[in-house]
């Protein structure tokens, strides 16, 4: 499956004209340039839209926005505001065992007795359930002494049907090693972790050339 990267940049006017005010907005902006392929069922079921994104903030010039999908953009964002720049990701990008790494993710767990979602608080805590994901679950295995968590923050907001949301969000990066490759490809292409929907999952990511674990 080919993979387009691209990166969504919208100016002050842009943000202000598409109402880009809360983690939702930014949502339906994103999947807007999208077309929608899965069905009601698919969605009923929470089949996966093949669409990742993570918001990079921005300043009094504007706001950009990377975007990782299994499909075109269009370059147009809604009534022409913005501009979207992609490429496909270049042959042997996922083939290479070291990565530095930057993500955004949403640390929970589930209590084995309620079987409800618990957030996964402090830095420590949020850093030991990404290591230990990572090598369970996500095909790497990162290195303890680089990880950094960056920041984390309680997002707030109302969804398409008007629902309460809450989502954490910890900012972290680091090193990583390939542990397993084919299921490292998977974590990169689906995303890692919950509400991928709002950006939270994808992994960016950068070769490295020389063994940092070594």
């Amino acid at each position: 499956m080919s993979l387009i990267a691209s990166v969504l940049h919208l100016d002050r006017r842009a943000v202000k004209a598409l109402r880009i005010t809360d983690p939702y907005s930014l949502h339906r902006v994103v999947y807007s340039l999208y077309s929608d392929v899965r069905s009601d069922t698919d969605k009923s079921r929470s089949c996966a839209s093949g669409i990742l994104y993570a918001d990079q903030g921005g300043d009094h010039r504007g706001r950009k926005i990377l975007m990782l999908a299994d499909r075109q953009p269009a370059q147009r964002v809604e009534d022409q505001y913005g501009e979207v720049l992609c490429k496909p990701l270049p042959n042997g990008f996922l083939d290479h065992t070291h990565y530095r790494f930057k993500v955004i993710v949403n640390p929970t767990r589930r209590d084995s007795a309620s079987r409800k979602l618990i957030a996964v608080r402090g830095r420590e805590a949020v850093a030991d359930w990404f290591a230990e994901r990572a090598t369970s679950s996500w095909g790497f295995s990162i290195d303890r002494a680089q990880l950094q968590v960056d920041r984390i923050e309680v997002l707030q907001f109302t969804d398409k049907q008007q629902r309460p949301v809450t989502i954490g969000q910890a900012h972290i990066q680091g090193l990583l090693h390939v542990s397993d490759p084919h299921q490292f490809k998977h974590s990169f292409t689906q995303g890692i972790g919950r509400a991928r929907a709002y950006g939270c999952g994808l992994l960016q990511i950068v070769p490295v050339i020389d063994n940092p674990f070594a």
